[in-house]
């Protein structure tokens, strides 16, 4: 019994990670979702607008997240694969940054740009409210949220598509 009640608090916890993939539903940028400044791992400011324009996917992630660990290699691997058409930015929250900064060296995503959500605003501001996540955010200003895990052969479909429009 405990051991069930632990497993469906992970699950919880982590997303549901059985999203259906097709259900997010696209609807315009608003100017309030892009309009954050926060602190990027490792130093820095980023300014949100600078998404504007510009095919970009969010991934809401936190450190003790074991779903978001296990995509982490998947996540590099297809953003490495459309670098220079669609930028991936990782957006930590729910926990301390000296967490974030090891999720980073445990899971050799120190390569993409990841910003510091410890208050989760970053993540209310899209209606993220389990990780992982995924925001969509396309150059005409559309964006679409999944929430769950996508597995790699989804993320690299969703994004081909988002390079695409």
């Amino acid at each position: 019994m405990i051991v069930v009640a632990v497993a469906a608090l992970l699950a919880a916890a982590c997303g549901d990670g059985g999203s259906d993939p097709d259900a997010a539903a696209a609807k315009p940028l608003r100017s309030d979702q892009v309009s954050f400044t926060a602190t990027r791992l490792g130093g820095g400011q980023f300014d949100g607008a600078s998404i504007q324009g510009k095919d970009t996917v969010l991934w809401f992630w936190a450190p003790w997240c074991t779903v978001c660990r296990a995509e982490a290699p998947d996540v590099v691997e297809v953003a490495a694969e459309f670098d220079g058409s669609v930028e991936v930015i990782g957006v930590a929250g729910r926990s301390e940054v000296s967490e974030m900064e090891q999720f980073l060296a445990d899971t050799g995503t120190g390569g993409l740009d990841h910003l510091v959500d410890g208050d989760g605003a970053i993540w209310s501001q899209f209606g993220v409210v389990a990780q992982p996540a995924f925001a969509f955010v396309d150059d005409s200003g559309e964006i679409e949220v999944f929430v769950g895990a996508l597995g790699r052969d989804a993320l690299t479909e969703r994004m081909r598509a988002l390079a695409a429009t």
